[in-house]
């Protein structure tokens, strides 16, 4: 006898909420489908549901998108970056409290010992005719955001190794979430085959139909809902083994919304503009925001960083601000809005020559250009950057670039030997932005502010009178 098993699947939505109505029409489809066959039928999440860039993910700390889950009755989530670094300590051990679904994710650990309870490392779903599928979660391990929130991040093949031995014995077909990106998830399916699948994540690549590397089929579904994951494993009972192993992504956006759905986000929205309705400022004056040059507001930000971080000097880009601010009173609503990215401040270690090379570079034209997806950044482009602490003369070329002349600190020339503490935005320590911060050998990350965090310190030192 030949049983045939269902997993659909959503990744790296990234509260990207105009595609969640139209994915719950999907899905509640699917579901009626399998019913109606009599099929059994699992609905997982593979993390960064969440994304404070949105209002409403903002505003409830995430729990509107639990409630969305819920609502589309998933079965088992796992926990992405966004939902693991974006939220303070006690909001993230409280994310879940009133989740209908398990949340599997086996590297992730309060450092006090003191899991929450809806935290695990495994999940098991059994079929009607016995068939029993173990399911395991694993997340991008980022060890020096986890820290400072207080939880301790696993490598994620170590737990594995935990964990795999166990889902063997109990498990005929094994699942792992995946938000940890292709390459590691290669990686586990050349060296773990008795996976079956690999759920994959994180680096929001997009597998129209899955790729088999070794025993395990990869199948991925992109970012922001545009497409929903299936999986089709047939289960031979008389052989006691898988025979066929099916993945596909099929692209949602010209399905129609479910009403209920839509109808909780709208919901969720009112309960949000709300929430966020809480002024900061009045401005006598409007502030105007100019990525190409450096903006009043823009450097007082700037000033607020190296005042609080304690630093030599700051460097921040003025791309980070979106919006100009308008005459009147200023909401939190209004700061969400023009800096609405997840990013953090950090300190970092960086020689006088390094320093001046990661100025050389952030003046020129193609750099202020420079469009910008990942990383936190939630803007088009990095903008002119603005600095603190430090005193820079330059010329312009034909070109429109800036010829660095002179860099003084402290009314000092750079010493470059020293080693001098940098404070800016932590979307430099990550990828090729800027070498010379990413490869620094001291990173100081300032948890759980965001750069918004600071927007509001500079609006009310400087614009509140009362």
């Amino acid at each position: 006898m030949e049983e045939q098993l269902f997993l659909y699947y959503t990744s790296d939505l990234h509260s990207y909420f105009n595609n969640w109505p139209k994915i719950v029409s999907f899905l509640k489809e699917k579901q009626a489908q399998r019913l109606r066959d009599n099929q059994h039928m699992i609905l997982l999440d593979n993390g960064d549901h969440i994304d404070r860039v949105h209002p409403v993910s903002e505003a409830l700390l995430g729990q509107g998108n639990v409630a969305l889950l819920n609502e589309a009755n998933y079965d088992v989530v796992t926990i992405g970056n966004n939902e693991g670094i974006t939220l303070d300590h006690d909001s993230l051990y409280h994310l879940y409290d009133d989740a209908n679904f398990s949340v599997v994710c086996a590297n992730i650990h309060s450092s006090d010992g003191n899991n929450p309870n809806w935290l695990h490392s495994t999940t098991y779903r059994e079929t009607n005719s016995g068939l029993t599928i173990g399911i395991i979660g694993l997340t991008a391990p980022f060890y020096a955001f986890y820290e400072p929130l207080h939880w301790t991040i696993e490598d994620p093949f170590a737990a594995l190794d935990r964990e795999i031995e166990q889902l063997t014995q109990k498990a005929d077909i094994i699942v792992l979430l995946s938000h940890l990106g292709i390459n590691d998830d290669e990686r586990i399916a050349t060296s773990y085959p008795m996976i079956d699948v690999i759920i994959g994540g994180h680096t929001h690549h997009l597998f129209r139909n899955g790729e088999i590397i070794n025993k395990s089929i990869l199948t991925a579904a992109g970012k922001y809902g545009h497409y929903v994951g299936e999986v089709i494993l047939t289960w031979d009972h008389d052989q006691n083994k898988l025979i066929n192993k099916q993945a596909y992504a099929t692209q949602i956006d010209h399905f129609s919304e479910d009403k209920e759905s839509k109808q909780l986000i709208s919901e969720q929205t009112k309960r949000s503009t709300t929430l966020l309705n809480q002024p900061i400022a009045t401005l006598a004056n409007s502030l105007n925001i100019e990525w190409y040059k450096t903006s009043l507001i823009m450097q007082q930000l700037t000033d607020i960083l190296l005042d609080w971080t304690k630093a030599d000097f700051a460097m921040l880009n003025a791309g980070l601000l979106l919006n100009s601010l308008p005459k009147g009173v200023v909401n939190y609503a209004d700061i969400h809005r023009i800096c609405p990215h997840p990013i953090n401040p950090c300190v970092v270690t960086i020689t006088g020559q390094e320093l001046l090379e990661v100025i050389r570079e952030v003046l020129t034209k193609r750099f202020m250009n420079l469009e910008v997806q990942g990383y936190g950044f939630r803007g088009k482009v990095i903008g002119k950057m603005v600095f603190s602490g430090l005193e820079i003369k330059s010329n312009r070329d034909s070109d429109g670039n800036e010829q660095v002349t002179s860099v003084m600190h402290n009314q000092q020339p750079l010493i470059m030997n020293k080693i001098y503490y940098l404070a800016t935005a932590d979307m430099f320590t990550f990828g090729h932005l800027s070498p010379q911060i990413a490869r620094s050998t001291s990173k100081q990350f300032f948890m759980p502010e965001f750069i918004r965090d600071l927007l509001i310190k500079t609006l009310v030192k400087y614009y509140c009178t009362d």
